[in-house]
């Protein structure tokens, strides 16, 4: 009777439109106080302790660094860097634009944030040189989700901190399978513009021009460097390295670019602050959630379920695989970890499965729905600054949508590919 009453009311509030995090906090209230079991005091309490970790305190500075580059011109001279090398190649500006989102994507953390920043700048450039809408706005919105495969990566410290994993892991073992969905979706960009006869938009730049670039772009390169290399060099934790990513993106943006201004900042601030809120949020009351489900002892009854017609960890993988696209369609990212992690981990970990390994597979499904509707929040970031319509966004991310997936069951059944780059550094 609870677990119909959790799951029910959360169904009716999403189709609703109520936004998830409240869904969520409602649901699990209301299914708390009609079982008795724990008192009114509880669920507030549990989304005190829920977000009272150091590594979520990663979560904002991220965000804030994310922002305070995009405004600083970091994500426009990565864009320049991403022209100079791919521009005089067919559909140079699609493959900058996957290029673009990996470099971002080393920096922000988010997806949402990467689509944004790349998309603001290269979809009108695209639309100049003849790109058709649907499959420009698509791509940049399928290639904005390796903001949360390619580390630093918000939902990794979420994964983390739920399945009490090493976050500095989590972030080595995304590197390979990022990069695979990049060069797939460079591949994909190459082969349906040429398809489309787009031709160059630029001709071979001269040593000059490409040294001039790469100076200007020097400061913004060296990010992933700074973040990346001190995490895995020892120098300081993922969450110390987030606040290193905002005072180097204010400084830079501020003082040698010279693009980041006094009036910016408060909307940079405000906006980051609105976007920590909501992610706390959720995971404050997807957290309550999950404890209500605990508390009914759900997870243990799916478990019985699964493992009593699944005892093969193959089999199991390409089921949770199922399930875990068919959830991304209509639950937000962070939300998603947090709520199964507990009931799918235990029964990856009594296959064998690595912990790590389940925790990359489990992200790189939940990248994906990022774009897929209805609650695909890339589509509406790309359809939002593409001023098309979120049905043509649709449209053209469904190929590369498909991309990923392909690249996702090679991630899924090659453990290697998650956690050979870890095990070599001896984590």
């Amino acid at each position: 009777m609870i677990s119909l009453i959790l799951f029910g009311l959360l169904a009716v509030l999403l189709l609703l439109s109520v936004p998830i995090a409240v869904s969520l906090g409602i649901a699990s209230t209301v299914a708390l106080l009609v079982s008795g079991k724990v008192s009114a005091s509880y669920v507030p309490q549990g989304l005190v302790t829920s977000i009272d970790s150091f590594p979520l305190m990663a979560v904002p500075f991220f965000i804030l660094a994310g922002d305070l580059m995009g405004h600083g011109g970091l994500s426009k001279r990565l864009v320049n860097v991403g022209r100079m090398f791919f521009g005089r190649y067919t559909g140079g500006l699609a493959i900058i634009a996957v290029v673009t989102c990996i470099f971002f994507a080393a920096i922000s953390g988010s997806g949402p944030a990467t689509v944004a920043a790349v998309g603001s700048i290269l979809l009108p450039a695209m639309a100049k040189d003849g790109y058709k809408p649907g499959f420009s706005s698509g791509l940049i919105a399928c290639s904005g989700s390796l903001g949360v495969i390619i580390p630093p990566s918000i939902p990794m410290v979420i994964y983390a901190t739920s399945a009490n994993v090493s976050v500095s892991k989590m972030f080595m073992g995304g590197v390979i399978p990022g990069l695979l969905i990049g060069f797939a979706l460079i591949s994909y960009a190459w082969w349906q513009s040429k398809r489309d006869g787009q031709v160059p938009a630029s001709e071979r730049p001269s040593r000059a021009e490409m040294l001039a670039v790469l100076n200007d772009a020097k400061w913004a390169l060296i990010v992933p460097v700074i973040i990346l290399g001190g995490i895995y060099g020892g120098v300081f934790t993922p969450t110390e390295a987030a606040a290193v990513g905002v005072i180097y993106g204010f400084v830079i943006g501020a003082f040698v670019y010279r693009e980041l201004k006094l009036a910016d900042l408060y909307k940079v601030f405000a906006g980051s602050a609105l976007t920590t809120a909501s992610i706390m949020l959720i995971v404050g009351t997807a957290t309550i959630f999950g404890r209500a489900l605990a508390i009914e002892g759900v997870p243990v009854q799916i478990a019985k379920a699964i493992t009593s017609h699944v005892d093969q960890a193959w089999l199991l993988l390409l089921a949770i695989n199922l399930l875990l696209l068919i959830v991304g369609t209509f639950m937000e990212t962070i939300a998603a970890i947090i709520i199964l992690t507990p009931i799918l981990l235990p029964l990856v970990k009594a296959l064998g499965i690595d912990a790590e390994h389940f925790g990359i597979v489990m992200i790189v499904n939940l990248a994906i729905g990022m774009v897929t509707p209805p609650v695909g929040v890339n589509l509406f970031v790309a359809s939002r600054i593409s001023g098309k319509p979120l049905e043509t966004v649709v449209k053209g991310a469904m190929t590369p949508m498909f991309v990923m997936i392909a690249v996702l069951l090679a991630i899924t059944f090659i453990p290697a590919l998650s956690l050979a780059l870890p095990a070599l550094f001896g984590m």
